[in-house]
């Protein structure tokens, strides 16, 4: 199946985990990607090991760097057909609410929220003139209920109200807009931590956390034609997360 034959796409946050296993999907249904992330040392490896990837450093927390990034990959592959938004940002908790810092809250909004607007605001002429375009944003299931992190769940929360504001805007110009909220998905960032996604993975009703491979299909999904008639959505990739509580069923006594 190559449904993006012929596709320019650019992913941010792409030298690595779900950024990268998109890259890697896209490119096999015959995408040319852009793949950019702050380390361009990382975005090279990442695009080295995947045919049709060009890699790109861009720093999604700076305007120009985002413009450039987008002109590179018009330039480059002649149209930008998808953009995904995959960087993101998310600081530990203090233990104490009253002394979170004012820095850690401002850089996990400034580069998972606001860093989407800016590739979102470069893209979308583009996107529009490619006849074809479309957003897809990686969400989390934090931006629908308390799974901790204050300022990434607010950051990530934002982003669903931005996929709806904007995909009513976008509509009628011929661009669909929507994100993908993954549950907790195995991935570099949790590297020496695995006795905690063990843990985890007791608590989601299909018993496993997730790969950057669940991700990536959803995003292949949204950014296609096979779903040229949605936008504005949500889709949850959680392993069923959101639609049942484990932990308290077990404790009530149901079988799980």
């Amino acid at each position: 199946m190559r449904r993006f034959e012929g596709y320019g796409v650019l992913i941010t946050g792409a030298g690595r985990g779900i950024g990268e296993a998109t890259a890697r999907r896209l490119a096999q249904e015959g995408a040319r990607v852009l793949v950019t992330d702050l380390d361009e040392e990382r975005a090279a490896r990442a695009a080295g090991a995947i045919p049709g990837a060009v890699p790109y450093g861009c720093d999604v927390a700076d305007r120009t760097s985002v413009d450039a990034a987008v002109a590179y990959a018009v330039e480059r592959f002649g149209a930008l057909d998808v953009l995904v938004n995959n960087a993101y940002s998310c600081a530990l908790d203090a233990p104490l609410f009253e002394d979170e810092p004012d820095e850690s809250w401002a850089r996990d909004l400034d580069i998972t929220l606001t860093g989407a607007f800016r590739c979102a605001r470069a893209a979308l002429p583009h996107l529009v003139a490619s006849g074809r375009g479309a957003i897809v944003t990686i969400g989390s299931v934090n931006g629908e209920q308390d799974f901790g992190n204050h300022a990434y769940s607010a950051a990530k929360a934002g982003l669903a109200a931005l996929t709806r504001t904007l995909s009513g805007h976008a509509a009628r110009r011929g661009v669909r807009v929507n994100l993908v909220a993954p549950g907790t998905i195995h991935t570099d960032a949790w590297a020496g931590r695995e006795e905690r996604l063990e843990r985890a993975a007791a608590h989601y009703p299909m018993g496993r956390v997730g790969t950057p491979d669940d991700v990536a299909s959803a995003v292949a999904f949204l950014a296609s034609a096979d779903s040229a008639w949605i936008t504005g959505v949500t889709l949850p990739v959680d392993g069923g997360l959101l639609t049942s509580n484990v932990g308290l069923r077990r404790a009530l006594g149901a079988e799980v």
